[in-house]
């Protein structure tokens, strides 16, 4: 079976390698020791779990992580023949560029003869600040090569005017994942604090820090009081919230926000000059003040090493990638055993030249005619959406004309950029990973500050050709499509059309659902968040998703922990609406077609199902799931099928579920949005 969804999440897909049937759903997949309607999930997904446990090099092993692991391995045949460079290319060539990088990569003999060498200029630099006055000018020179800390600094569309980029400042300095890390007092988290510091420790000790056991705890305390004045994931999901715009002269005169010399910021780090900027959480720029004052001036430069040191470790010695592993791989989420080299190099030549790569990865792994097959089922989509809208009993008509505006408007990519980036002048050379992952950060930050003020590339993508993902942009009103995902188990050519659409076509219905979830139902046809609701429709919508709210916090997935329904909300919405979209868009492709007839025992209606329950299946650590239950918008891949099932009626029918079965909302509160 080959489908299903993903959108924003940091999932990964699987192709399911087992002799498919003519319908396109493997029989070993499945666990016919359950029912389909007590637990879907189960039923669908069980045998795969139990053929497919989790590799020691995993904390979480499902049909995301193994589609990607096979387009790393296709990425890796390509840039094995580049390392080996046995045909002359040009300087600044995409082969020259990644056949390098790679190259670099792989060079481990390079990396501890060079030892912490790479990053000393960089300790230096800090060593070498002699007053307060002077910080905001250190850290607008270390910016651009991804160090510094304290906030977040980025330049993207202005949410209300999203033609044109703007600068954003807002929350950041934080190396645990979330701030909910640092103030939650149960056993678990205190663990994990304890471990973070002591990794920290090691870092500074493998870097010669002085008294790095006094730093380390020194350094936590800033961090934590930075973790105090963060808003919450759940905070952050309300665009109003997070959209304070200033001119620049009054944002500089304002005290409590203008204490820190910006100025000093934006000049250091080449940002052009701008008049406005966006500040996602005003509170936290304001706790700055307090912090930097009542902190020393090495406890603030040991700050600043924490943060160069960390974000090298991984391009440094092996003592500083195992240390690095340890704590983020194995104490936060449960991984036992290293990736092979390659793995991580392919990763590494991912995360710097991702746009670079994608043109060689599309050249050899794109099908157009998966690109023609998911423009014809856009297009069902979106008819399918247009009649659910107007056949809605809740919303008004002035309303439902706005809704129909928007939805026309969506536009969508498919596939790979029709202009690619340009990395022609970045200096990437063999056997200096460092200084090539830095090169690439100084780039792409020269890159972004060029687009203060000016009008939104349009043709812009927010990722690479070969990512297994989608994404729904509210501020540029688009769903977009990477080759990556446009593969077993999402579109399977050789599956039959209700499997697709159980796949791709619920990850585009997802995707055109985003629009219209509690996030991006704030924004217009135009992108700009912007409210096109009547005040008793918006109250309806909300009783509505407030009760998907409560649904997803009332599963418990470990002892005492359950999903949050407000950080997932989203998500959840989407995966509702997503699968209805495409439920209804497959028979309005089949229109005036006899869809009748079963295969291999099943209903269409049966497949379509267990097309999008088996893309979920998947086995977790117990402390990635904690992990992603603090940080993840997306709820755990179980209950991405129990959850939005139990309230289609669509399934029941499909399985003879009633009311009373697990996979049956009770009536009073079942929901239904879109």
């Amino acid at each position: 079976m080959r489908n299903v969804y993903m959108a924003f999440v940091l999932l990964l897909g699987t192709q399911l390698q087992a002799q498919p049937l003519a319908s396109g759903i493997p029989r070993e997949n499945l666990d016919l020791s359950t029912t389909p309607c007590e637990n879907f999930y189960q039923y669908a997904a069980g045998g795969w779990m139990k053929a497919n446990p989790m590799p020691e090099t995993e904390s979480r092993w499902g049909s995301f992580n193994k589609l990607a692991k096979q387009n790393d391995e296709k990425i890796k045949v390509i840039l094995d023949r580049l390392a080996k460079g046995s045909s002359p290319v040009a300087k600044g060539s995409p082969e020259q560029l990644v056949g390098d990088f790679y190259r670099s990569a792989l060079d481990t003999a390079a990396l501890e003869r060079l030892g912490t060498k790479p990053v000393q200029p960089y300790l230096a630099k800090i060593d070498a600040l002699k007053d307060k006055k002077d910080l905001m000018k250190l850290l607008g020179e270390l910016r651009p090569a991804g160090f510094g800390g304290f906030f977040s600094f980025y330049v993207g569309l202005d949410a209300k005017n999203s033609q044109i980029n703007i600068v954003n400042l807002g929350q950041g300095g934080l190396g645990l994942p979330d701030r909910d890390y640092y103030l939650k007092t149960d056993a678990p988290s205190l663990e994990i604090q304890k471990a973070y510091v002591a990794y920290m420790t090691r870092l500074f000790k493998l870097a010669g820090v002085s008294q790095a056991d006094n730093a380390a705890s020194r350094v936590y305390a800033i961090e934590m009081q930075l973790a105090q004045a963060s808003m919450s994931r759940v905070e952050r999901r309300d665009p109003d919230k997070t959209y304070n715009k200033y001119s620049y002269a009054d944002f500089s005169k304002d005290p409590a926000l203008g204490y820190l010399k910006w100025q000093d910021f934006f000049a250091a780090s080449a940002t052009p000059d701008f008049k406005e900027l966006v500040v996602g959480q005003v509170e936290f720029i304001k706790s700055l003040q307090p912090l930097i004052e009542k902190s020393s001036l090495t406890e603030l430069k040991n700050y600043l090493k924490w943060s160069v040191l960390n974000s090298s470790a991984g391009m440094l010695t092996s003592n500083f990638e195992k240390a690095q592993f340890g704590f983020y791989q194995t104490t936060l989420s449960g991984t036992t055993v290293m990736k092979p080299r390659w793995e991580r190099a392919v990763s590494l030549t991912n995360g710097s030249l991702g746009e670079v790569l994608g043109q060689l990865f599309v050249k050899e792994h794109f099908s157009k005619e998966a690109k023609a097959k998911v423009s014809e089922m856009v297009e069902h989509l979106r008819y399918a959406f247009k009649t659910r809208i107007e056949a809605l009993d809740w919303m008004s008509e002035t309303t439902k004309a706005e809704a129909l505006v928007k939805l026309a408007a969506f536009e969508y990519k498919i596939g790979y950029p029709d202009k690619w980036k340009d990395y022609s002048k970045v200096d990437i050379r063999a056997g200096r990973l460092f200084e090539n992952v830095v090169n690439t950060r100084r780039h792409g930050f020269a890159e972004m500050v060029a687009k203060i003020g000016q009008p939104v590339d349009k043709t812009e993508w927010g990722m690479t050709p070969q990512t297994v993902n989608a994404y729904y942009s509210p501020s540029r009103n688009e769903i977009v499509f990477p080759a990556g995902i446009l593969q077993p188990p999402f579109y399977d050519p050789e599956a039959e059309d209700a499997v697709n659409y159980g796949g791709i076509g619920a990850v585009i219905g997802h995707e055109f659902s985003h629009g219209f979830d509690d996030k991006g139902s704030k924004y217009d046809a135009s992108g700009n968040l912007s409210n096109w609701w009547t005040e008793e429709d918006r109250t309806q919508f909300e009783a509505r998703t407030g009760k998907i709210v409560a649904q997803f916090n009332g599963y418990e997935v470990l002892e005492g922990i359950n999903i949050n329904g407000s950080l997932t909300q989203g998500e959840n919405i989407a995966d509702l609406a997503g699968l209805t979209m495409a439920y209804y868009a497959y028979i309005h492709a089949k229109e005036g077609q006899d869809i009748g007839a079963e295969i291999e025992g099943y209903t269409w209606q049966q497949r379509f199902f267990l097309g999008w329950a088996q893309v979920w299946a998947q086995n977790i650590s117990e402390k990635e799931l904690r992990k992603r239950i603090i940080t993840d918008s997306h709820s755990p891949g179980e209950y991405r099928v129990r959850g939005p099932l139990a309230n289609m009626p669509e399934f029941w029918e499909a399985w003879g579920c009633t009311p009373g079965q697990g996979m049956v909302a009770p009536q009073e509160v079942q929901v239904k949005i879109w």
